[in-house]
């Protein structure tokens, strides 16, 4: 098991459903599939590139919370790690995803909206993606994103050389 790629956070409590959002760029949403194999122990599996300083960062902001369900966060730039069926590491590291305990993928804006539902902080964040509309927007706005990603990833590897360590 690689060390300190995949942690568990302990809590209890339900994700509200979600569905696909669709993405019409080169980073399409993986489909939302079924996996024999689904997330262990019942946990939400935030699946995320760790090789991206971005991505990084951020699943350390969320990994720092408690959760109101167990959560797991596998790195999916370690070839260690086991993939969901029908995904490949190259979609898996594209976009964001997150595998619900059933099995299911969730990719993109549909990602965040179910982690932030058992995230404390984010919560109002997930709320906000149920009203109409909001959730295509959260999506379209995740596709921008998704194009400016490579230049803010050099960017932000230029500021971790630049700090020192400590």
């Amino acid at each position: 098991m690689p060390e300190q790629r995949e942690r568990a956070v302990d809590a209890a409590g339900e994700a509200g459903s979600v569905r696909q959002a669709a993405c019409t760029d080169d980073n399409r949403p993986t489909a939302q599939v079924k996996d024999p194999c689904a997330a262990r122990g019942g946990a939400m599996t935030v699946l995320y590139d760790g090789a991206c300083p971005l991505c990084r960062r951020e699943i350390s902001l969320y990994s720092g919370l408690h959760a109101e369900q167990p959560l797991r966060f596998e790195d999916v730039s370690d070839v260690a790690v086991s993939l969901p069926a029908g995904a490949t590491r190259a979609q898996l590291m594209a976009r964001f995803h997150v595998r619900q305990p059933d099995g299911s993928l969730l990719s993109g804006a549909q990602a965040f909206l179910a982690l932030w539902a058992v995230l404390p902080g984010w919560r109002w964040l997930a709320r906000w993606g149920r009203w109409p509309g909001a959730a295509w927007a959260m999506e379209q706005a995740y596709c921008g994103f998704l194009h400016l990603r490579p230049t803010l990833q050099r960017w932000a590897t230029r500021l971790d050389r630049r700090q020192p360590d400590g």
